[in-house]
């Protein structure tokens, strides 16, 4: 009978926590979702590509005080406890996200738009920093030993069950309104839907209990009075923490992302696909690959944490170039095949190799992250432009002594300088200027008869298990490398700049490659260079405490 009670009380301990952080990644990615929509609404108008990247700038902006966040609730959490410390995380990213539902456009107050979605993002970035150490910490506290990667793995799925929901709200959103309608104002709605989300949240997790380790460290006296200091100025502590951001939750922030959100990205804006159909491949790949991650989760109990989250960095390193590209191959064959017959160079004096190329491309990915736009754009931004705002793949190369700019297209030089009227003629008659087609929406599109839609999923899915294997046994793996004392502080940052930074940034950077280099599939080095990073560090460095049993008295 007491077991039968014991096991009750873990699953509504998980349901409670789960269903509450559901919620909050809900709000979360409902920005990122959207952000193509600020581009056009809460930034100055009249460069499309611009105000696309500005808009992902402006998803990141939430993860690069993820960390903070870590910070300041994590030391909250681990002085005061785990339970009042992830209400206040909810109460303030859904009281955010609902204010961003009633912002103003710049049209309407002009650059205080993007400065008041700035501050939002930011408060939404700091409450999500404070919410998934504490979850999966409540969790993992309450676990009995050997199931911990059984239970926590819960808490990984609500990342994706919240894009999941996201999409199916916006989804519905859209097929309710009318286009122009959703565009003016529709949109909207999703964030405000986020204030009843809010009350059911709030209600779950007041109903919920003190972790019971914690209360019993905090019963005996034994907690931290400076969690910071213990977490990240005594070396032991800080070894550990270090390795677990570069060994660990780097690679699966960077895995995460490209598996699913740069995939979405990657569909609806490179391969032109509606996002509709988007929207519905992504939804059925997370639905058919999520329950992988309670199986690598209780897999991980067996036979450790590390190798499984391992061999997912190293299969996403060697096979993310042939998926995205069987993508390209299943849902846009037109545009497929004119990149295999007739590649588009633009040759320029800009740079003289590839080594240079890539080093600037990276340089202009960085800078979008840190800099405003500069003024004005010499011809070969133009020419660069051009091309990428009608979604034509191209490749950089150095131009031949004082040639300046010439375009050639399968081979043959087709213009020469940059012209607007002579680019889109040699575009339309190299059969590019077909690319896309006109719906009834007005919104440009891949044409759906072409797509192979069962490849598409099944590609999709393959990537979202390679994320079930480096998410699903991560919250277990962080929790068991700290005491419980300064668990809460110490898990939270590795993981929140893991996935804050390293994560969070990818759509930007590697969008910002693809725009500066012309080559769609290049932005892909980014996640490849972190996840191979993570692979060698974690194999060198990691240790695996699956077997451990998890007290207040655990050494760092």
């Amino acid at each position: 009978m007491r077991q039968n009670s014991q096991a009750r009380s873990i699953w509504q301990v998980v349901a409670a926590a789960s269903l509450g952080t559901v919620f909050e990644w809900y709000d979360f990615y409902i920005f990122g979702i959207l952000a193509a929509q600020f581009g056009k609404l809460f930034f100055p108008p009249g460069d499309e590509t611009l105000g696309y990247l500005s808009s992902l700038a402006l998803f990141g902006v939430g993860f690069s005080v993820r960390p903070f966040g870590a910070l300041l609730f994590g030391r909250l959490g681990d002085l005061v406890g785990r339970k009042y410390t992830f209400l206040v995380t909810i109460l303030v990213m859904g009281l955010a996200t609902a204010l961003v539902g009633m912002v103003p456009t710049y049209a309407q107050i002009g650059i205080w738009a993007p400065i008041i979605l700035v501050i939002l993002r930011l408060l939404q970035g700091l409450a999500l920093g404070g919410e998934y150490g504490g979850a999966a910490t409540y969790v993992a506290e309450f676990a009995p030993p050997g199931k911990r990667g059984l239970y926590t793995s819960w808490i990984q799925t609500t990342a994706t069950f919240g894009l999941l929901l996201s999409l199916l709200v916006i989804g519905a959103v859209r097929w309710l309104i009318p286009p122009a309608d959703f565009d003016e104002w529709g949109w909207r709605l999703p964030f405000l839907v986020s204030i009843v989300l809010l009350a059911i949240s709030v209600w779950i997790r007041l109903r919920l209990h003190e972790s019971p380790l914690f209360a019993q460290m905090k019963a005996l006296g034994k907690g931290s009075k400076a969690p910071l200091r213990e977490s990240f100025l005594r070396w032991p502590n800080a070894r550990i923490v270090l390795i677990a951001l570069l060994g660990a939750t780097a690679g699966q922030g960077v895995v995460w992302y490209a598996g699913q959100f740069y995939a979405l990205h990657f569909l609806t804006t490179t391969l032109k696909i509606h996002y509709a159909s988007a929207y519905l491949y992504i939804a059925i790949s997370l639905l058919l690959a999520t329950p992988f991650y309670i199986v690598c989760g209780a897999l991980s109990d067996r036979i450790g944490r590390k190798k499984i989250i391992l061999t997912g960095f190293l299969l996403a390193a060697c096979t993310y170039f042939p998926i995205f590209k069987g993508l390209t191959e299943a849902g846009n064959p037109t545009l497929a095949r004119l990149m295999r017959e007739s590649p588009v160079v633009l040759h320029t004096s800009d740079h003289r190799n590839a080594l240079e190329l890539t080093l600037m491309a990276v340089a202009d990915a960085a800078s979008k992250i840190v800099l405003p736009p500069k003024n004005g754009q010499t011809a070969t931004e133009q020419a660069r432009g051009f091309l990428n705002q009608r979604g034509v793949p191209f490749t950089l190369a150095a131009a031949a002594g004082d040639a300046g700019i010439t375009l050639d297209i399968g081979g043959t030089q087709v213009a020469s300088g940059f012209s607007e009227q002579a680019y889109q003629k040699a575009l339309d008659d190299s059969g590019y200027g077909t690319i896309t087609i006109k719906l009834a929406d007005g919104k440009m599109a891949a044409d759906p008869n072409g797509i192979d839609s069962n490849k598409l999923v099944l590609l999709l899915t393959l990537l979202v298990l390679y994320v079930t294997m480096v998410y699903g046994p991560i919250a277990a793996y962080l929790v068991e490398l700290f005491p419980t004392r300064i668990r809460y502080t110490s898990m939270s940052l590795p993981y929140h700049i893991g996935n804050g930074w390293f994560g969070g940034f990818l759509p930007l950077i590697a969008a910002s490659i693809v725009v500066f280099t012309g080559d769609i599939y290049a932005g892909l080095w980014y996640p490849i260079i972190i996840a191979v990073m993570s692979f060698v560090i974690g194999a060198v460095l990691l240790r695996d405490r699956h077997d451990q049993a998890l007290d207040q008295d655990n050494a760092a």
